[in-house]
């Protein structure tokens, strides 16, 4: 890549980091943008994962409070993201490139129609909540494995599908957005883990996009109230649904 280049993916991934704090869905700004500089659509998926991983750590930092006496529980969820999102890394190593660009399409369109109807869903938990300690339904720990699958394969929106897995489990919004963010950690560390061992990064990328995004993370988190987030959601959902066609008219 070129200088030029380098910094294109440094701005787009500054601006994926508010994004991902102020409204989420950064990922469905930056992956397309690294495949529109050159990379194949498997070396963009992991250099995206790897240079986003530092702002998951500072969403985490921010929950901090709403972790107290969940350790148990973060423990146990924590394992089952291990798992899955093992499994979602090492599948997409694994299977050809070919199959990867025939599924990303429909990935990147299914990241954007979660967006789109994220806050009917929050509003949904919301009138569903209860303050009191509720325990694990089993079915949490499979729909958490699958979610964790597709946040090691693909990830984007994964926060959107964590809120609504953890709410519907938990009914506790607060402690669900808390979670999710904890668990999305996890989820993005062992996908820095099995694609920097053994994926196509592009480290150039990296070292230019990462802190980038930790910034964008960091100054997005700080006038996330005072954003209206209406709009971004608009635009992002748009500017994701544009690009899931053009994939789609790539294959």
């Amino acid at each position: 890549m070129s200088a030029l280049d380098l910094l294109i993916a440094a701005g787009v991934a500054f601006l994926a980091g508010g994004i991902n704090s102020i409204a989420g869905g950064g990922s469905l700004i930056l992956f397309p943008t690294l495949v529109a500089l050159g990379l194949g659509t498997v070396e963009a998926n992991v250099t995206n994962s790897v240079s986003q991983w530092p702002g998951y750590l500072g969403g985490v930092a921010g929950f901090r409070p709403e972790y107290r006496g969940q350790r148990n529980r973060i423990l146990r969820l924590g394992l089952v993201a291990v798992l899955g999102g093992t499994t979602g890394s090492v599948l997409l190593l694994t299977t050809p490139s070919e199959a990867f660009d025939v599924v990303v399409p429909v990935l990147v369109l299914l990241a954007s129609l979660l967006l789109a109807v994220q806050p009917l869903l929050t509003t949904r938990l919301r009138r569903g909540e209860d303050d009191g300690e509720t325990a694990d339904p089993a079915w949490l720990y499979v729909a958490l494995f699958l979610a964790t699958v597709y946040g090691g394969y693909f990830g984007g929106a994964l926060g959107v599908i964590l809120v609504g897995v953890l709410g519907l489990a938990l009914h506790r919004l607060k402690l669900a957005n808390a979670l999710k963010s904890a668990l999305s950690a996890i989820t993005a560390t062992v996908t820095v883990v099995v694609f920097g061992l053994f994926g196509a990064v592009h480290w150039g990328v990296v070292a230019v996009a990462a802190p980038a995004s930790l910034l964008g993370g960091f100054l997005g988190a700080r006038v996330a109230m005072r954003v209206p987030t209406t709009p971004l959601r608009i635009f992002i959902v748009c500017f994701g649904v544009a690009v899931s066609v053009y994939l789609f008219l790539r294959i």
